[in-house]
């Protein structure tokens, strides 16, 4: 639907079929258990058609097909997906076996991070399997008709993608130069006063001659990054480390990142980076930005909460990071969704900055680029509201033969631009390796 001014607003539903009267046919879902030996990697059942992940340690889900989908826009676009989920869940029809966080219903989505411009996507699969401890099950979900229910002999290993061939790199928007420019204007914004904390993004292009399988850089990042959430949803793809918020049957997590440092490979070094990284005043002032952000937006939610006084290192193959996990008992779980809960924490100080609009607004002026849902929660959600929505950080946007990767990094007061342009290449190093042959 279009407005006056041509914006779009509200939603569009995708469906198979439709009633008479020109209603969508209720989704028909049935959730049934599975060997747990079934596959060695939930990634090996993974077909091509509309894939979707999210994994990590070797659980999660990992879905094919589309049911139903919702695309959608501008300030209203977590509302708008919030309706369209309670109505689509208030009208399935739903046989769950199994009775976990991720059974029955479930639906994955990935959201812009700015109001405009940017799409966002709600989408339904065909068919799921989950992976939890020592539960194992399939879900199939159609429209209308019961075809496809409980089709345990449609669980076959996919065909195996191909490698990317002759993959090449550019810079996005900036070069490197025109970028640390960019940085050291924040800089004198931030020394001058007029915010706390901003933080800025760049973007590198990598280009194939043929089409590439999505399927090809998420097995590399499982294999390489199984402590980070590894995602795709319609092309974004990627291994992120921070957790936006889970929520699970009234209990709340974050995990808060904000303050980094590249590893060399050698242990001893490490550690002693380690420990400077924790002593850094920088990094602990950036940290402490992100980490009081989200747990103001979680306070009116919950009943009790546990922030950590001090981060601690979360080490990387790449990185290593400052990090919080803060927690807390919801009060309102039957009227807030995990989804909504991502909307009150969207963005934090650790993918926008402090204050937030004041930041949002520095990016928006300059950092140069469209960050599209780069940065944006991604994640899924059950019928109950329960749901997993990670930011999408080390991330990339898959178009055919062309992939658009991002890295940001928290700029402050002492931000030195080499410094940031080093941070930067190494957060895009995780999608860089995986769009190469091992």
């Amino acid at each position: 639907m279009q407005a006056p001014n041509g914006r779009r607003v509200g939603w569009r539903l995708v469906t198979t079929s439709a009633t008479p009267d020109g209603q969508a046919d209720p989704l028909v879902v049935r959730t049934v258990a599975l060997d747990p030996d079934v596959a060695a990697s939930l990634l090996d059942l993974l077909p091509n058609d509309r894939p979707v992940t999210w994994l990590r340690r070797g659980d999660g889900l990992v879905g094919w097909g589309q049911a139903a989908e919702l695309r959608t826009g501008g300030a209203t676009r977590f509302a708008d997906a919030g309706k369209w989920w309670a109505e689509t869940t208030a009208h399935a029809v739903v046989r769950d076996d199994v009775d976990e966080p991720g059974t029955g219903l479930v639906c994955f989505g990935s959201f812009a991070f700015a109001d405009e411009p940017g799409d966002s996507v709600l989408t339904i699969p065909e068919m799921v399997v989950g992976r939890r401890g020592g539960a194992t099950w399939l879900t199939t979900i159609s429209r209308g008709g019961l075809d496809k229910l409980d089709r345990k002999d449609m669980l076959v290993p996919a065909e195996p993608p191909d490698a990317p061939v002759e993959v090449s790199f550019a810079d996005g928007a900036m070069n490197s130069e025109q970028w640390m420019s960019v940085i050291a204007d924040a800089v004198t914004r931030i020394s001058d006063g007029s915010l706390e904390k901003v933080v800025l993004a760049r973007d590198l292009v990598a280009t194939s001659p043929a089409p590439i399988d999505v399927r090809w850089p998420l097995r590399r990042l499982v294999e390489d990054y199984p402590m980070c959430w590894t995602f795709h949803v319609d092309g974004l793809f990627g291994a992120t480390p921070e957790m936006l918020v889970r929520r699970e049957r009234g209990l709340v997590t974050s995990r808060v990142l904000a303050g980094t440092i590249r590893r060399t490979g050698d242990d001893d070094r490490d550690l002693a980076l380690a420990a400077t990284l924790a002593r850094s005043s920088k990094d602990l002032e950036e940290h402490e930005y992100a980490v009081r952000s989200v747990a103001d937006a979680l306070d009116p939610h919950c009943s009790s909460m546990n922030v950590p006084e001090a981060p601690f290192v979360l080490h990387l193959p790449n990185v290593m990071h400052l990090a919080t996990d803060v927690a807390g008992v919801v009060h309102d779980a039957e009227t807030v969704s995990s989804l909504q809960l991502a909307e009150a924490l969207h963005p934090s100080a650790a993918v926008g900055g402090t204050p937030t609009l004041v930041a949002t607004e520095l990016i928006d002026e300059i950092e140069g680029m469209g960050r599209g849902r780069y940065a944006g929660p991604v994640g899924w959600m059950d019928a109950s509201g329960d749901g997993e929505w990670g930011i999408a950080l080390r991330s990339a946007v898959l178009t055919g033969n062309t992939v658009r990767l991002f890295a940001g990094c928290g700029i402050v007061a002492d931000s030195d631009p080499e410094a940031e342009l080093a941070e930067a290449q190494a957060k895009f190093v995780p999608v860089r390796d995986a769009l190469s042959a091992p």
